[in-house]
Parts: structure tokens; C-alpha cells; sequence
């Protein structure tokens, strides 16, 4: 093992205790994190508004601050964007993490301060590598290079000042030389926008490094390893990286993704499996033992408070709004959170259920709206309406109902989405009709459009014309019927659609 292995391990292992603290004083740690937050919340213009100042406990930062959306808080982040500062957050704000997953936008901006950058997303993969090796100690991780699978940067429109782009490419950005020095592949080609070019640049580089472990989303990954075993013609990765020992995995769920990479690409008993929660507003959560697939350590001292809304049976949300200690084992749970960026009381969009009180681990268990989330393209209900909308209008259709959901990648194959559409008025041209859906969504939506880019990762929609009366009687066959019975539109799993089309083959 090199001196600069050890080096780094040793280095890594003394963070240990920093996440023992959670384990042995998890509440001390969000409430301490509250404090501060509001101590440096005050001066700013929301702080004054609702009062940061008189603050002296929690029950009355809960009483008088409003829970907001993005929707809600987007007059204010716009005027972050143009150069006002001391709008939401006390320190200055120059960079923008970009999403989708908004209804009045085609993305949405979260702003990014020095602090959320540092204390937050940096800890976290900080600590990230703290849990590998807790749970590898024998590792040698750091013999090679981490190869790490991220977005891109633009300036902003509205002020060429600020710079936005995927959390993951802002945060490399910003990487301290250490870090940048033990991953792949170079940030130019790292950051490059056009997904075509960068694959193709990324797997010449990456397949001359010895990568140790990769980082990245589970679809991307697996595009990049086809055009690697492409270019170099080995049969598996692991004759390209015989070292290969961790893949980190987020942002889409991991169980469709699992036997695929643990089967076929990656079939070797070294090569762990671990999931992060990590989004454009935080790092919220790490997989602190490999023995619990699905299940996440909550990190509790990356400044930023929860707090959550238990939802009810049907998927809506319940009056009632609780703080970390009065959670319950597998309630559904939306998530709502406080940030050193100035995202206050905020909405994420995500339900988790918590595996364990002590400590506290959750499971992301979805979003608190219909979405499909299968490859990072992060499609909600809305863009899936509007989509729907903009095609039966220009190809003289009208929908009756319809339920869509992912194909998930297969054999080499790309993964879609697959769309049952009942009309009451077909559409003069089926095809005409995907086509203008899947434009559409491509327009609203900019997640979906980068991974329809050269069908790398997502092929064009399939879409089944469902005849009269498909969906009626397969809500009737399960018992539900009823005013309080809806269609589910989007789903992250085919459970519906699978039941609907073997109601029409029946």
C-alpha cells in the first residue's frame, strides 16, 4: 500500500468520531445546527420579516415562519440571481445548483452559499468516503483515481456574475486540490455540456486511469461503461479496471439497478455497493453499513434543521408538521427542511420513511407528487399534463385518461418511457402525437431533455392507445372505484402499467 494511501486513510478515519456524534446526539446536533442557523438568518431581509431576532426557541421559529415552496420562494432567488445579496442568506451567493421539478419553470434555481458548499456537500463526500472505509478497511481506494460522472456549468442569463449548473458540477468546480488530484476524468471534459462528446471524451480518458470507484447516477454509469467496453473491446469493465472496488450510487432508485450491476457489471465479491441522498439543495443522507441496502444515515450537522409532514394513506399531506424527535418507523414522511443557503422551512418535494430511530437512518420512498424519476429525468405531473396537452392539441385528440412509467434498462438496451393512452378522440397520427409529447417534455422539462440527448440513456416514448373503457374496468377490477379513486398518471415502478395493459389482453 503507497505512503499516499495511508496518508489519506489515516486522514479519512480520524473524521469518524464527527459521525459517531450522530449516532450518540442526534438531537443535540439539529438543534445546535437551528441556532445557527437563525443567528445568521437574522440580518437578512427574511430574517427581519419574520422576526429572527426574538427568536428563542424552536416552537417559535416553527410558529412564525411559514413553510414555502419553490414556487414561493423564487421571487426571492431571482433576485439573488440578478446580484441582490442579503436576501435569504447573510453571505454572499454566486452560485446556483439547477434542477428540474418545478410547474412554473423549466428548471429551477437553489442558490448556493460558501457555507452550504463547504460545511454541507463537501462533508458529505468527505464522510462519504469516511463510511467506505469504515465498512472496507482493508481498502485501497485511493491507489487509484474516483471517477466521477457529472453535469455542467453556464453563466447566469440573468447576470453573468453568477455561475449555475448540476450541484454535482458545482461542487467539482469548487473541489480542493487533494480532491482533485484522486479523481478522473479532467475537469474539462467533466464539465462539458454537450452529453455525446462527453461520454465519448470521458471513456478515451477514464479507460487509461485506474479507477478504483466510480460516482455517479446508475444510468449514466451504465452508458459510459458500454462505450468504454466499446472502445478498448474488452468483454467486462473489470479487465479495464481490475482495481475496481466501490461504486457510490444516487438520484434514482437503486433496487431495478442492483442485480444488473452486481450480476454483470460488476460481478466480483471486492466491488461494494453504496447509496448517497444528495441533492441540489443538500447532502442529506450517506448508507453508513453495506449490510442495508436502501437505508441512510441522516447526517445531522451539515447546517441544515428537518422537519417533517406525515402523509396520509393516499398520498396527500396531513395538517400536522413534527421535528426529528417525534418521528415514528414507517410513516411516510415529506420532507421539509431549514439551509445555510437560505431555503427556509422549505418543501423539497421528497418522502422518506425512517428504518431506525436510533440512529436515525431513512429510505427515500418517493416524491410527495405522481413523478417518475427512473434515470435522473425527474418528470412530475405537471410536465406530464402540459405534455399531454400541447399533443392532443396539435394532433386534434382528446384524452380520456392515461398511466406511464419507466422501462428500465435491459441487456444493453436503453430505458423509456412507456405511456397507456386512452382517447375519447384518437389522434390523426399516433406517431405525430408521441413525437410532440416527448418534444414537449424535452422543452419543460431539462432534466428529461439531457437524458433524451442522442438516446443515450433514454429512448423516444412508447405509447399504447388503450381502447373504451380500458382504464374504468381496471379500476374496477381492483376495487377501486370512486370519487376518491384516481388514475395514478405517473408512476416510478410499473406495478399500474403492468396491471393495465394485462387488463387489455385479458
Amino acid at each position: 500500500m503507497s505512503l499516499f494511501n495511508e496518508t489519506l486513510l489515516w486522514f479519512m478515519k480520524r473524521r469518524m468520531p464527527r459521525i459517531e456524534a450522530m449516532y450518540e446526539r442526534p438531537l443535540d446536533l439539529q438543534y445546535d445546527g437551528l441556532t445557527r442557523l437563525i443567528t445568521d438568518g437574522r440580518d437578512t431581509e427574511w430574517g427581519r420579516t419574520y422576526g429572527y431576532a426574538d427568536f428563542t426557541s424552536y416552537a417559535t421559529f416553527r410558529e412564525r415562519v411559514p413553510i414555502s415552496t419553490y414556487e414561493e420562494l423564487f421571487p426571492y432567488i431571482e433576485r439573488m440571481m440578478q446580484g441582490e445579496q442579503q436576501v435569504l442568506w447573510n453571505s454572499p451567493i454566486s452560485w446556483f445548483s439547477k434542477s428540474s421539478g418545478t410547474t412554473n419553470a423549466r428548471s429551477k434555481f437553489i442558490p448556493v452559499s460558501k457555507e452550504s458548499l463547504e460545511e454541507c456537500h463537501m462533508m458529505g463526500g468527505k464522510d462519504m468516503i469516511t463510511l467506505l472505509i469504515q465498512n472496507k478497511p482493508e481498502t485501497k481506494i485511493f491507489e487509484g483515481k474516483g471517477l466521477s460522472i457529472g453535469g455542467s456549468l453556464s453563466a447566469d442569463t440573468m447576470n453573468s456574475r453568477m455561475l449555475m449548473g448540476d450541484v454535482s458540477a458545482v461542487v467539482m468546480k469548487n473541489l480542493p486540490i487533494w480532491a482533485q488530484m484522486i479523481r478522473t476524468p479532467s475537469l474539462d471534459v467533466a464539465l462539458m455540456g454537450d452529453w455525446d462528446q462527453k461520454i465519448e471524451k470521458m471513456a478515451l480518458e477514464t479507460s487509461q486511469e485506474n479507477v478504483t470507484s466510480i460516482l455517479g447516477v446508475p444510468t449514466w454509469t451504465l452508458v459510459l461503461i458500454e462505450k468504454i467496453l466499446e472502445i478498448t473491446g474488452k468483454r467486462s469493465i473489470l479487465e479495464v479496471w481490475p482495481n475496481f472496488e466501490f461504486l457510490v450510487h444516487g438520484a434514482v432508485a437503486f433496487g431495478p439497478y442492483r442485480d444488473l450491476f452486481q450480476t454483470h457489471v460488476f460481478p466480483s465479491s471486492e466491488v461494494r455497493f453504496l447509496e448517497i441522498y444528495n441533492a441540489s439543495e443538500g447532502f442529506f443522507g450517506i448508507q453508513d453499513d453495506l449490510n442495508r441496502p436502501d437505508e441512510m444515515l441522516l447526517m445531522l450537522d451539515y447546517g441544515i434543521f428537518y422537519e417533517f409532514i406525515p402523509m396520509g394513506e393516499t398520498g396527500e399531506e396531513m395538517e400536522s408538521i413534527v421535528p426529528l424527535q417525534q418521528v415514528e418507523l414507517g410513516v411516510n414522511y415529506a420532507m421539509v427542511i431549514s439551509t445555510n443557503s437560505g431555503l427556509w422551512r422549505y418543501k423539497i418535494g421528497d418522502t422518506v420513511r425512517f428504518t431506525s430511530l436510533s440512529p436515525f437512518r431513512v429510505k427515500i420512498s418517493g416524491r410527495t407528487k405522481h413523478f417518475i424519476n427512473a434515470f435522473g429525468e425527474e418528470l412530475i405531473i405537471e410536465n406530464a399534463e402540459q405534455a399531454v396537452a400541447v399533443a392532443c392539441r396539435k394532433t386534434d385528440a382528446e384524452m380520456k385518461d392515461y398511466t406511464a412509467a419507466p422501462v428500465y434498462m435491459d441487456g444493453g438496451k436503453r430505458g423509456s418511457h412507456e405511456w397507456v393512452v386512452e382517447f375519447s378522440k384518437a389522434p390523426k397520427d399516433l406517431c405525430t402525437f408521441a413525437a410532440v409529447l416527448d418534444q414537449t417534455l424535452r422543452e419543460i422539462n431539462s432534466d428529461y431533455d439531457a437524458k433524451r440527448s442522442y438516446d443515450l440513456v433514454l429512448g423516444p416514448p412508447v405509447v399504447h392507445v388503450a381502447p373504451q373503457g380500458t382504464f374504468y374496468g381496471w379500476m374496477r377490477s381492483r376495487g377501486k372505484l370512486g370519487g376518491q379513486h384516481k388514475v395514478p398518471r405517473l408512476s416510478n415502478h410499473r406495478e399500474f402499467i403492468d396491471g393495465v395493459l394485462a387488463h387489455i389482453n385479458q
